[in-house]
This record gives C-alpha cells, structure tokens and sequence, in this order.
C-alpha cells in the first residue's frame, strides 16, 4: 500500500508527471480537475477522505492549504520545485490551465514561490526537480511505489 502525494508551484510539471504515471498503469488524481477543490481553493474534504480510505495504491497532486491534514495518510509527500523563471515560462506556454499568463499572476506565483513553498518543503518527506525529464521523474516516483 503506497499513496503519495506530488505537490508544488504552478509550473513544476505536477499534471505532467501525473499523466506519465496514469500512461504507465498507475491510479492518480490531479486535484486541480473534476471537483476536488472547491470554489475556496480548498480540497473537497469528504471526498479525499473517500479516496483515501477506498484506494490503497493512489498518486493525489496538487497544492492547497488544507492538503496538510491529510500527510498522515500518504507514505511520501513528493515536492516537486523549479527556479522562478523556469514556473513562468512553463505557465505561459501551457494549454492544459490558463493560471499564470497575466503579469499579476506571474506575481502571485513568485509570491508563492518565496512563502508557500517553503511550507511545503517542511512537510514534503522527498523534493525533486522539476526540470529533470517526466520520464526521469515518474522512474523516482516509482520507485516509491514498489513493494519494498
């Protein structure tokens, strides 16, 4: 049994690296889709306790202020980080979430960059970089995965 949860700034690959993971056979959710956050920017409580409870084997992303009441229930916190300029060129050209390409965004995100992230490396139990390749990454998250 092995959850893990990938978490990071908006440009880190996160969504990436969950549709590797999907592509090689593995269940996952990426929060910022399909409900799991509601309107406040919160995860969907009930419905992550649902999913934690029910799926053993799960890889959960996504970056929210609530997502710590639920590190007891992952076995790894992956945070995924990248330089600033790196997160601003990768939301700019993105298709997938039109979150980052206003100049007010972009500020948000080196914001968040300077006071959320440092949050998230206390809490992650790995921290890997953003800019190696997807493949490269989803080899170390399954790594994680693997029956010990």
């Amino acid at each position: 049994m092995t959850r893990v949860l990938i978490t990071g700034m908006s440009g880190t690959g996160k969504t990436t690296l969950l549709e590797e993971l999907a592509r090689r056979g593995h269940a996952t959710v990426d929060t910022d889709y399909d409900g799991w956050t509601r309107a406040d920017g919160l995860w969907d409580e009930q419905r992550m306790e649902r999913l934690l409870a029910r799926q053993a084997d799960v890889v959960v992303s996504g970056t929210v202020e609530n997502q710590g009441k639920f590190y007891d229930r992952f076995e790894q916190v992956v945070l995924l980080s990248a330089p600033i300029d790196v997160l601003i060129e990768r939301v700019t050209r993105r298709t997938n979430n039109p979150y980052g390409r206003t100049p007010e965004q972009q500020a948000q995100i080196a914001t968040y960059v300077r006071t959320v992230e440092p949050l998230l490396r206390r809490g992650a139990t790995l921290e890997l970089d953003g800019r190696q390749l997807i493949t490269s990454l989803a080899d170390s998250i399954e790594k994680l995965l693997a029956p010990s």
